[in-house]
């Protein structure tokens, strides 16, 4: 029997998920400097989040033994949808949880004739991304462009991406 099964988020996961929401953001904040600009909040965003009028739904990958270690969630755009969050706790990373619970969204988007799904990582969460291309995501859809106006010099990596032969920092 697999130790891992993703489930539908119910009102008594709140104090874990949110500990996750925590842990995202602190993440974010330590590869980024802000998470997306928000600092650490301790979870109060997810509060936010649960009020949203366009999330078609929360789930949860529920662990045997440790009980909540991950979180998805799907927020609806029109006839499609995007991933928004993904989180599994550190202890629990690189064993399948996140692919299990982006199995699962993509299932419900199906169940729900959406005519495709999107994730928008960071452009330097490098992990994340090849993560997600092996999960199958792996058609650029959108691209959101920055001009540095030098006032956080530490914001962006000195490192490139190249796309169309032009080369960008993340």
């Amino acid at each position: 029997m697999d130790p891992v099964a993703v489930r539908s988020y119910r009102p008594t996961d709140h104090s874990a998920a949110r500990r996750l929401w925590s842990e995202l953001t602190r993440q974010h904040t330590n590869m980024y400097g802000t998470a997306n600009g928000k600092g650490d909040d301790g979870g109060a965003e997810f509060e936010e989040y649960l009020t949203r009028l366009d999330l078609g739904g929360v789930w949860v990958a529920d662990h045997a033994d440790d009980g909540v270690i991950g979180l998805v969630g799907l927020v609806i755009r029109g006839r499609a949808g995007e991933v928004e969050p993904i989180v599994v706790t550190a202890t629990h990373r690189h064993k399948g949880v996140g692919r299990k619970l982006l199995r699962h969204v993509a299932d419900e988007a199906r169940r729900r004739n959406m005519k495709s799904l999107t994730i928008s990582p960071e452009s330097r969460n490098v992990e994340a991304i090849r993560s997600l291309h092996a999960a199958g995501y792996n058609v650029v859809s959108a691209i959101e462009l920055t001009l540095d106006l030098g006032r956080d010099t530490q914001a962006w990596q000195p490192d490139s991406v190249e796309l169309h032969e032009l080369s960008f920092r993340s």
